[in-house]
């Protein structure tokens, strides 16, 4: 199943693990600025959030941190200069002559203002977004009057350059895992759950349609529609026809082998389409579903786990306990709290008529260490919260799982999350703070390469309250093939 490659490649992933080379994220944007608190949980974030404190104190520091993993050359000796007050964080805005322009740390925004220069292409995506947002005629031709790089600023704020709003920000822009996937060579679009999502929807397939840095991939471009029957359900049946689709629930595991959860933000019947697609196009062999309870506490499967080394994964156990019975009891009847827990994973293989099932997430994560990574070594468990009550479910919540692997060992999380910090200790890691590491990197007493086994703290008091990690906001579009180390 696995397709050849080389790092000249522009898209291609195989696993979660492999040295990063290319991803997209979007740097907070006014719009985040714009959730007020009768909108913050329909627009997905659990409160409002002080976006400078967010931009300067936090998420800046994730940038600086992936320009020196991919890009050094754009931020080396840098960083007094573009963090100065008089430079008014210019470095860091994609509309700006001054945004440093890395081809490795991409952010949509710039990529969506290239492609606003075709006029055919802005006037198709005006009109597309006029519609969705129920604009007026009016509004679509003052919108088609705009620069390329004004109107991207408009389109992903809501407000014009005079600071008139014309329709909702998209505030969850910065969680670019959510927007697709790249599987192998192949790039799985989402089908969002919710509608605030439907814009950043629209101007990705716009992107990766028509920005010449996924021209070559342009046949392996993955959509899932609704269903057929959708059409004539009422409205009370239309649940169960909804099909939705959200990258937090995928994961590009191994060369052959991907997951996906069915959760609150992706449903059964997407699901299914994606597995058809994949194994029609031949792309994967396995495909192994994890059902998570439908609930804002975990929302997608990379809120509950994700990986760290080819036998070290990080992950929330309670949600994963299997359900014991009292000695003696005949049967087992299921209370609320354990009905929250219940978890189900079915692995299905190409040409294989029954699904394999697994009794436990780590009974799965074991076996893709020893069968994907053909590991020898035990395979490790770092539990959030360090597995002390109640911080498992505190830390849980602020995206203790949820952390991104710059090469194999080496991955960033959040700084809040302290006990889930201790563990890693226990098994080994350094931790340390980006600002700690940055420091060292400017003052050249180390170097990226140098970097192992490292768990990166973020500054996450304010982006933690959007509820999504580092995971969340990356999507990466190449990585070194792992596999070509194991053979």
């Amino acid at each position: 199943m696995r397709k050849s490659s080389t790092i000249k490649n522009e898209i291609f992933v195989t696993s979660e693990i492999g040295r990063l080379k290319r991803l997209m994220i979007h740097s907070p944007d006014s719009g985040l600025g714009k959730v007020v608190p009768s909108k913050a949980q329909d627009w997905l974030f659990e409160d409002i959030i002080h976006l400078d404190k967010m931009r300067k104190e936090e998420y800046d520091y994730y940038v600086k941190i992936l320009l020196y993993f991919l890009d050094p050359e754009k931020i080396k000796g840098k960083m007094k200069e573009v963090d100065a007050p008089e430079a008014n964080r210019e470095f860091y805005k994609p509309d700006s002559t001054q945004y440093f322009k890395s081809d490795k740390v991409i952010d949509p925004q710039y990529l969506l203002s290239e492609i606003l220069k075709n006029n055919d292409v802005k006037i198709r995506l005006v009109s597309a977004v006029c519609a969705i947002e129920k604009c007026s005629f009016e509004t679509q031709h003052r919108l088609v009057g705009l620069s390329d790089i004004d109107l991207a600023k408009t389109l992903v704020s809501g407000s014009l350059p005079d600071k008139t709003m014309l329709f909702p920000p998209v505030p969850n822009f910065i969680f670019t895992r959510d927007i697709g996937i790249v599987i192998n060579d192949h790039i799985l679009l989402n089908s969002p759950a919710k509608l605030v999502r439907m814009r950043e929807s629209l101007m990705m397939k716009y992107i990766f349609n028509h920005h010449d840095l996924f021209q070559n991939y342009r046949d392996k471009i993955i959509e899932i529609t609704e269903d057929e029957h959708h059409f004539f359900a009422t409205d009370e049946e239309k649940e169960d026809y909804r099909v939705t689709l959200e990258g937090g629930d995928v994961m590009t595991i191994s060369n052959d082998h991907i997951l996906i959860g069915c959760s609150e933000r992706t449903t059964p019947k997407a699901v299914n389409q994606v597995i058809s697609a994949l194994f029609e196009r031949n792309v994967v062999r396995k495909v192994s579903v994890i059902e998570i309870p439908a609930k804002r506490d975990f929302m997608h499967i990379d809120t509950v786990f994700t990986q760290v080394k080819r036998n070290v994964w990080v992950l929330y156990e309670n949600l994963f306990v299997p359900k014991k019975k009292k000695a003696n009891e005949t049967f087992y009847q299921k209370t609320d709290a354990d009905e929250a827990l219940h978890v189900r994973i079915k692995q299905y293989e190409k040409g294989r008529k029954k699904p394999k099932n697994f009794k436990s997430i780590k009974d799965l994560l074991k076996n893709i260490s020893f069968e994907d990574f053909r590991c020898n070594d035990e395979v490790k468990f770092i539990y959030s919260g360090n597995r002390e009550f109640p911080f498992a479910s505190r830390e849980q919540w602020t995206d203790s799982c949820n952390v991104l692997a710059l090469k194999e060992g080496v991955v960033v999380g959040y700084d809040r999350n302290t006990k889930t910090a201790e563990a890693f200790k226990k098994y080994g890691f350094e931790v340390i703070t980006a600002g700690e590491l940055l420091e060292k990197f400017e003052q050249g007493t180390l170097q990226p390469d140098d970097v192992k086994d490292t768990l990166i703290l973020l500054p996450s008091a304010e982006l933690s309250r959007a509820r999504g990690g580092s995971h969340c906001m990356s999507l990466p579009l190449l990585r070194e093939d792992i596999f070509t180390e194991i053979g």
